[in-house]
């Protein structure tokens, strides 16, 4: 049924009204006026339904996302996005306004004010003007690393081994010199028989893997990797006016690190989830991410972490946290993963060549049936113009909605240079993560001593449980492939394995001296409860093997897709 321009307004005005708190987007364009009592606005408690706004260059996705970070700040919730080209320092700066600006916002109906918001500047490493970011390797954990070493599942399997090695010996991997000394003692004669009980690494994987992180090096990404490590914790804070505090991630360098950039990204987001507790469906989200460049983190990516990323999303949402994805094209996100994301924030797209009208066409076939021409308005619409529907407060889609967008109350553009540097010379955070800190760890340990396979870096070995023959080295391999990787072992079973039975590997042994390791689901408890003298299971037991069980599961489960690891600082 087609309806008239006056009844497709009022749809819009009535799927757009909600009872609680919601984000102002803009107001909705038919037939190409503007339409002010049909104002397009998102639910805040559906901000952790996560979300994607994309368009061609140049179309006004940074304003977009800078919009609605001003009015997230100013319902109390914090917010992190990465600045990409500096325009998104303006929000420290109130905007001069003029009539053209005024007369916009009039138009969409929206209650303006010239207005500065808290900022928080952090940079890579210190690379940029911010407060340094840095994580410990061994927090940023294998399956990352790997990504952002661009390694083959081969590869990224032994870096798994390696970090194993290390964690089972007491050697903490701070930096890129502690991972590297790791594995030049493994391929090393003094390391030649633990190279060998690691079985599932070869020495030329390993010789790979460290000419790869030489080449980190060389890129000067050892600044990033290291102490003292960034706490996640803070990037839930408020201002003391009651405001979310915008953390702002200067990205100077991001052409010659793409990988380093998407790849924290999703640090941050799975050390946050490890870290968070439920709080299921809340009035509003506790923090909200918007991941610029989008496409970075998706290409040339492993299954294993494509896998990881649809599992974080969809599962942070219970943490109160929301993600949205940056990009061109929705053709840019799997679908495992465009599959999840309820609000959309479409802006114009550019039909030049064959590949962009296919890309065109399958962005329409995304949207809900509506009565605009969406090819034509995806092609036609101008700068600060948007497609939009998002989920409502019954968690149903609202109508598709052309929508000229509201204009951000901060500066469209940089803030001055001494604003910034001021705001991050005055920052809290500084003293706490400026110092660059280098304890002892895995390089000074293999520096000053060798260490003998299966001891300790300092002080007497361990009880030994290297196996002495080739059929206990072969079980030995399998059950450490089975219990890192979290998946049957690849190697090829010894008929003369006299091993325990593979199917149920138990933990690794770790030195008492040792930090708890958290490297995923595998790492519960393997030990039954214990038959009753009569034989018969003791329910209690049971109960609580299966309670405790569950907890570490649901604890562990983002530790396990990324293999990261945390021991809170502060």
């Amino acid at each position: 049924m087609v309806r008239t321009p006056a009844e497709h307004v009022e749809a819009i005005r009535l799927g757009y009204s909600f009872d609680g708190a919601a984000i102002h987007l803009g107001a909705a364009l038919v037939d190409g006026q503007v339409h002010p009592e049909a104002a397009v606005r998102l639910p805040l408690s559906m901000m952790n339904r996560h979300g994607l706004i994309s368009g061609a260059t140049g179309t006004g996705k940074t304003i977009t996302l800078q919009v609605i970070a001003e009015q997230l700040s100013a319902h109390g919730v914090p917010v992190f996005l990465a600045d990409i080209k500096g325009d998104l320092t303006g929000l420290s700066t109130p905007s001069a306004g003029s009539t053209k600006l005024a007369e916009r916002t009039a138009s969409v109906g929206q209650d303006w004010k010239s207005s500065a918001y808290p900022v928080e500047y952090f940079s890579l490493g210190g690379d940029g003007t911010g407060v340094p970011v840095r994580a410990r390797i061994s927090d940023f954990g294998p399956l990352l690393l790997s990504r952002v070493m661009e390694l083959n599942e081969t590869q990224e399997s032994s870096l798994q081994l390696v970090f194993y090695y290390a964690d089972k010996n007491d050697l903490e991997l701070y930096n890129l010199a502690d991972l590297r000394a790791v594995i030049q003692f493994l391929v090393s004669d003094d390391g030649k028989e633990a190279l060998e009980n690691l079985g599932g690494l070869s020495k030329a994987t390993a010789g790979v893997i460290l000419r790869e992180l030489v080449s980190l090096e060389g890129q000067g990404m050892d600044t990033f990797f290291g102490e003292t490590e960034f706490d996640t914790a803070e990037l839930l804070r408020t201002a003391g006016d009651g405001r979310g505090i915008i953390s702002c991630l200067e990205l100077s360098s991001l052409q010659q690190r793409p990988l380093l950039f998407s790849t924290f990204m999703m640090w941050l987001i799975a050390d946050l989830f490890a870290e968070l507790p439920e709080v299921g469906d809340a009035e509003q989200p506790k923090l909200v991410f918007f991941l610029d460049e989008a496409h970075l983190l998706f290409r040339d990516a492993s299954k294993a972490f494509l896998q990881s990323i649809a599992t974080t999303v969809r599962l942070i949402r219970s943490k109160g946290v929301g993600i949205f994805f940056v990009t061109q094209t929705p053709r840019d996100v799997p679908a495992d993963v465009l599959g999840q994301l309820a609000n959309r924030v479409q802006h114009a797209l550019r039909a030049f060549t064959p590949e962009d009208a296919k890309a065109l066409k399958s962005t329409v076939s995304t949207f809900p049936v509506s009565d605009y021409d969406l090819e034509e308005v995806l092609t036609g619409a101008g700068i600060g113009e948007a497609v939009v529907t998002v989920m409502n407060e019954k968690g149903a889609p609202t109508p598709v909605a052309w929508t000229r967008l509201c204009s951000p109350g901060s500066t469209m553009g940089p803030s001055p240079a001494a604003t910034v540097q001021a705001i991050v010379d005055g920052s809290s955070l500084l003293p706490v993560y400026g110092p660059v800190v280098d304890s002892r760890s895995a390089f000074e340990k293999l520096s000053g001593a060798r260490v003998p396979a299966g001891t300790t870096a300092d002080g007497p070995p361990p009880q030994s449980t290297t196996p002495q023959t080739p059929a206990d080295i072969d079980a030995e391999a399998r059950r450490i492939e089975e219990t890192i990787l979290g998946r049957p072992s690849t190697r090829p079973a010894s008929p003369t394995s006299t091993a325990p039975d593979s199917r149920e590997p138990s933990p690794a042994t770790v030195p008492d001296s040792a930090p708890p390791r958290q490297s995923g689901p595998g790492n519960v408890p393997s030990s039954r409860p214990k038959s009753s003298p009569q034989g018969s299971a003791n329910n209690d037991d049971l109960k609580d093997f299966a309670l405790q069980t569950a907890s570490v599961l649901g604890r562990e489960l983002m530790r396990g897709l990324f293999g990261t690891r945390r021991r809170r600082r502060r």
